[in-house]
């Protein structure tokens, strides 16, 4: 008998630890932080379409957020970083402060490298513009309750070209440039010589290279190496379709 008694123990021991996690796993408690109701208010509807998430409380300042995070301790807090009472980097630092266990997402319209940069720094776990769709909110508040970092396509985008050292490509740039350009800057981007060029196109030569000096010299390419960035960033690089044509 006297072996099973700690057999026992640990059975119930393991039975509590079950129920509590059955509690704790309940739905996603949500806090979001905003200065416009009628934003939470939309955000919130949005957000409890998922079965698992519950909005359990809102805020529209940082001392008032403060506040309701200390009583609730959510699991996430959703917050802007324009708000009354501090600058919305110091206002990430009060929240992680007073509910340190939760995952904290900026939804904001500023997307610089500075504002990404800093509000990471201060402590949040992900970063979406406010004119994402619900679906790419919804993909980022998961990612970060999964207990990654998380940053919107186009903020993650700024950040690489910032890192990288690259100049954002401008509308007016790409306008400027003509059919027959955007074509042979997709396929210079795609690898393919001059010559090759010139026999899809049914060219010659001479004109690709007029063309391509033309090209580089609006957009202020140097090399190869540049025009390839240059095209992945417009979305001007030749699909698999046409890569496919190109190299039959």
């Amino acid at each position: 008998m006297t072996h099973k008694e700690p057999l026992f123990a640990t059975q119930v021991a393991e039975l509590n630890r079950k129920i509590s996690d059955g509690v704790r796993n309940g739905p996603v408690r949500i806090m979001l932080v905003d200065d416009h109701a009628i934003l939470r208010e939309g955000l919130s509807a949005l957000i409890e379409l998922e079965p698992d998430f519950k909005v359990v409380g809102q805020a529209g300042s940082i001392p008032e957020a403060v506040g309701v995070a200390t009583t609730l301790q959510p699991d996430l807090i959703v917050t802007d970083l324009s708000l009354p009472g501090t600058t919305g980097m110091q206002g990430i630092v009060e929240l992680r402060s007073r509910a340190p266990n939760a995952r904290l997402i900026v939804l904001t319209v500023h997307n610089t490298e500075e504002y990404i940069r800093a509000a990471l720094s201060a402590g949040a776990d992900g970063y979406i513009l406010k004119d994402a769709s619900r679906l790419e909110l919804i993909h980022g508040i998961r990612a970060v309750l999964a207990g990654q970092r998380h940053l919107c396509p186009r903020s993650s985008a700024r950040v690489v070209r910032s890192y990288l050292g690259e100049a954002q490509p401008t509308a007016a740039a790409v306008v400027g440039v003509t059919g027959r350009e955007r074509e042979i800057l997709g396929m210079i981007a795609g690898g393919q010589s001059n010559k090759r060029i010139a026999i899809v196109l049914n060219r010659s030569v001479k004109t690709v290279e007029k063309h391509r000096a033309n090209l580089m010299r609006k957009l202020g390419l140097h090399n190869v190496a540049d025009v390839t960035r240059f095209a992945l960033q417009s979305g001007l690089l030749p699909s698999e379709q046409d890569e496919v044509g190109l190299n039959a």
